[in-house]
């Protein structure tokens, strides 16, 4: 059976028994403590946890999820993998255990032909948390499995929580039985590969708090009302409905591994053991093929690799999947076979795989290309350390290892494969740690971001008691009653000068930071105080929480007070809220549609916006976004807001940022009709003409596929217009031509400062070649080789050392002869070694010996045996790294 045919049934299955079918969110998680999807349940947090009111009693979905927590085990057992769909039902406060219970047996045991997956019920074994006994008997009682095949597992393996004070019950899984063949009897507590889980039902009955661990914790009362939140793994459910030995091997992902045995030359044979000689050839073809569909799948939910977040997850499975390419022993890019062999498994689920292709193998291959410069420059720099280390006597440092996968992108894999090649080891304790140090780091600015994390627990709450009103779309000032006081997570009854609080009004005219635009700033007052607003943030849905500080008396529940939005602010905020509108539509009009937003920054008087396209703008593209955008702010286009459902939206062709989770009712802001129509919550201008005027600021890349405009509007624009026509202005006095002329006046002074410098470069390499005469004299013995080594001082270049080596080589003729010369260019130590045929038959390489000097410089270096070139930072130890030179050349 087929992976399409699998989802279909589930998704006909579900829908009969009365749930409703819910589209797969995106990969990209709005879940800001969250990078990934990384489970079924994910887009139904909300309503499980009891934070929002679902729109249905009964869902069902299939799911695109990422993990790559345990990366490093993918290929080596048949369950783990990046990518995966997991095929869920919900109940919320609807159906509990029995229901559930009978669902799963029936779907998985009901006949193909009546549209079930038909698996033998001999081979379905169950566990349930040691303490629900009414699991069990329900168990029992609803289905053919008896007694034996039903296990009970602590709190570590069947009982389900956030790991935070909320929501939580016990599991019962479901386990497929594959036969002796795959390990010992005894069921899933004795052989998880053999026993493979399948699905898992989660029965939310229970609130928990004081929580001090996964196991340990206080169960303070039953819900009121409890929730069902199942999951069963497709990839799993289809290795054994196909019949194959891992889920590498399932009709989605085997054609990328058939395409990687072909390119390779290689022979899959589904290898599990490590004592089997095709073990690693096997494992290697298995991460590709499960790491290029998840980059196929990452791509196409609108990642773009990148060195952090969710880039750099995307950035490492394409680059895992080349390496292990290489590893197989393909060398040249691979990915044009890969890909679409990908797509094509892939495009009967996910349709858009296929209609959006261009876009996503664009990004892959630059990904791809870019990796196998990084493997290029890598290997050169991982030469100069191998070298020093050698000179040493010392394992390859784990600095150096961290520096040449932090810096330049090596797989470690690499450098441990490379330097063992060389005959060293690597100090790989030293690497880890660094390694650690640096997801520490990583980690503790997650947690320190918005929302990331942090107990929310007050101002649930506080939202429990009523959501806050917004009415900022239509006044910037108004009269509103204090809900609660917050202060380091806890509810406080008052607050005093100079305390920082957050602070929740029952309504506000603040804008709380959301859709890019950025949050209000203005002053609450009442009687007898003074807030200052500083932030507005949404911590919970629904809640908008003022970041403030206490100016002036004492603040306290209930006040009635005055809130009152800085106006300027504001309206510059609309202002570029509304040009970054005008820039979209302006790509779509140039550039055509699918130039689509990637994200979007919008504050007082300026706008910045992402968008997809996988190449620069050129000047002339860049004035004419110009020049469309102020068209649109000068015909004073009129400004429209309406408030509809998503489906009516979606069919108008309002354009909504791809990632983004949108409620069954939507905003939608339209700029002259159907000129720029999109789905927004922000604030807008009433007309076009108030912006005044957009500057276009620059354009640059920002990931591969993606580029980034600038922009300055309304009073900004004109002082950054100002400021260049003041520049331009300088520069007609100081050069004594009108503004029309200045171009032509600055590249005749430009080339004529050039060709200054160009017959300045002549006579310095006239005066080194001079010099080169006398410098022969100074040849010295080193162990029967002649080595000229000279300080040169201050030089134009690296050319200028270059062409007095190659003199001095060819001055010492035919004996054994090396020249090392070393001279300063922009405050910079520059080396270049040259050897002659006979030095280098005598052992002599220059591009050993460039290391040894650019060491000491504090830089690096590489080049060919007979000549090599290398740098550092420290001009003072030039020579120390030339009397180095001549003695590895002594010692040689």
């Amino acid at each position: 059976m087929k992976s399409q045919e699998i989802t279909k049934r589930w998704v006909d299955f579900f829908v009969s028994k009365g749930h409703t079918a819910v589209p797969s969110a995106s990969l990209v998680s709005s879940d800001p403590s969250l990078l990934f999807t990384v489970a079924g349940m994910v887009p139904f947090i909300p309503y499980l946890t009891a934070r929002e009111e679902p729109p249905f009693k009964r869902a069902t979905s299939v799911q695109k999820c990422i993990r790559t927590g345990d990366i490093e085990e993918v290929g080596k057992t048949a369950r783990h993998g990046t990518f995966f769909q997991m095929c869920g039902n919900f109940s919320f406060g609807d159906y509990f255990k029995e229901d559930a219970i009978k669902f799963a047996f029936e779907l998985l045991t009901k006949s193909i032909d009546d549209g079930g997956y038909g698996l033998d019920v001999e081979r379905l074994w169950v566990t349930v948390y040691e303490e629900d006994d009414e699991a069990q008997e329900l168990w029992l009682k609803n289905t053919g499995i008896p007694a034996e095949r039903i296990q009970r597992m602590g709190k570590a393996d069947n009982y389900w929580s956030t790991g935070q004070p909320g929501p939580a019950g016990p599991c019962s899984e479901i386990y497929y039985d594959r036969g002796p063949a795959y390990g010992a009897e005894g069921g899933p507590i004795a052989d998880e590969n053999r026993y493979v889980e399948i699905w898992n039902l989660v029965f939310m009955q229970y609130q928990i708090d004081n929580v001090r661990s996964k196991v340990d914790f206080d169960i303070v009362g039953e819900l009121p009302k409890k929730n069902i939140d199942t999951g069963l793994g497709m990839e799993r459910l289809a290795m054994i409905l196909q019949g194959v030995e891992n889920m590498y091997e399932t009709d989605q992902v085997r054609p990328v591994i058939d395409k990687a045995a072909a390119l390779s030359g290689k022979e899959y044979t589904s290898a599990e053991s490590a004592d089997d000689p095709h073990h690693t050839d096997d494992v290697r073809m298995r991460v590709v093929g499960d790491h290029i569909r998840s980059a196929l799948m990452l791509i196409s939910d609108g990642v773009s690799p990148s060195n952090e977040g969710r880039g750099y997850v995307l950035r490492r499975l394409i680059r895992r999947a080349v390496r292990a390419m290489r590893l197989l022993g393909v060398e040249e890019a691979c990915l044009p076979q890969l890909l679409p062999a990908s797509r094509d498994a892939m495009k009967g689920v996910y349709p858009m795989v296929e209609t959006d292709f261009d876009r996503i193998s664009r990004i892959a291959y630059a990904e791809e290309r870019a990796f196998l410069r990084t493997i290029a420059s890598g290997t050169a720099r991982l030469e100069e350390a191998v070298v020093l280390s050698k000179a040493a006597g010392k394992p390859l440092s784990g600095e150096d290892a961290f520096a040449l996968h932090d810096t330049y992108g090596f797989p470690i894999d690499l450098t441990l494969e490379m330097a063992e090649e060389a005959g060293l080891k690597v100090d790989e304790a030293e690497f880890r740690s660094l390694m650690l140090e640096q997801r520490q780091r990583a980690q503790a600015d997650a947690k320190s971001k918005k929302g990331g994390h942090a107990d929310v627990s007050a101002f649930q709450e506080l939202l429990a008691e009523g959501a806050t009103v917004f009415t900022g779309y239509t006044e910037l000032e108004g009269e509103a009653r204090v809900r609660g006081i917050v202060s380091s997570g806890k509810r406080v009854a008052h607050a005093s000068t100079g305390d920082e609080i957050e602070l929740v009004l029952d309504e506000t005219p603040f804008y709380a930071e959301a859709g890019g635009q950025s949050a209000d700033k203005g002053l609450i007052t009442g009687d007898g105080f003074v807030v200052e607003v500083l932030d507005v943030q949404r911590p919970v849905k629904g809640l908008s929480v003022h970041k403030a500080i206490v100016r002036e008396g004492e603040i306290a529940s209930d006040a009635l007070v005055r809130a009152a939005v800085d106006r300027e602010r504001r309206h510059a905020a609309e202002q570029a809220h509304t040009g970054t509108h005008i820039v979209h539509a302006a790509l779509h009009q140039i550039l055509g549609p699918e130039a689509t937003q990637r994200g979007s920054f919008n504050k007082a008087g300026y706008l910045r916006f992402d968008f997809a396209w996988g190449e620069g703008l050129s000047p002339a593209t860049k004035s004419e976004i110009e020049e469309v955008s102020n068209i649109a702010i000068r015909n004073n286009f009129r400004v429209d807001t309406k408030v509809m459902g998503l489906a009516e939206a979606k069919a108008l062709g309002a354009m909504a940022l791809f990632g983004e989770n949108y409620g069954s009712e939507v905003r939608v802001v339209e700029i002259d009709g159907a000129w720029s129509r999109e789905l927004c919550g922000g604030t807008h201008v009433a007309n076009t003409s108030l912006i005044g005027s957009l500057s276009l600021l620059g354009e640059q890349s920002v990931g591969s596929g993606n580029r980034r405009v600038e922009a300055f509007v309304g009073l900004d624009a004109f002082r950054h217009l100002a400021a260049e026509r003041a520049l331009v202005t300088e520069l007609t006095e100081m050069l004594k031509v009108p503004s029309g002329q200045l171009a032509d006046r600055i590249s005749s002074t430009l080339a004529k400062l050039k060709a200054t410098e160009k017959e300045l470069d002549r006579l310095r390499k006239e005066q080194l070649t001079a010099a080169a005469a006398n410098l022969v004299a100074t040849a010295q013995d080193a162990a029967g080789v002649r080595v000229v080594a000279h300080d040169a001082g201050q030089v134009g270049g690296a050319d200028d050392l270059r062409g007095l080596a190659m003199d001095l080589r060819n001055r010492l003729g035919s004996d054994a002869s090396t020249v090392a010369v070393a001279g300063v260019s922009s405050d910079r130590p520059v080396i270049i070694v040259a050897t002659n045929e006979a030095a280098r038959e005598a052992g002599v390489k220059a591009g050993a010996l460039v290391r040894v000097a650019a060491g000491i410089l504090g830089g690096g270096g590489g080049g060919k045996d007979d000549v090599a070139q290398g740098g550092g930072t420290d001009p003072s130890k030039i020579a120390p790294a030339l009397a180095a030179v001549v003695d590895a050349i002594a010692k040689r």
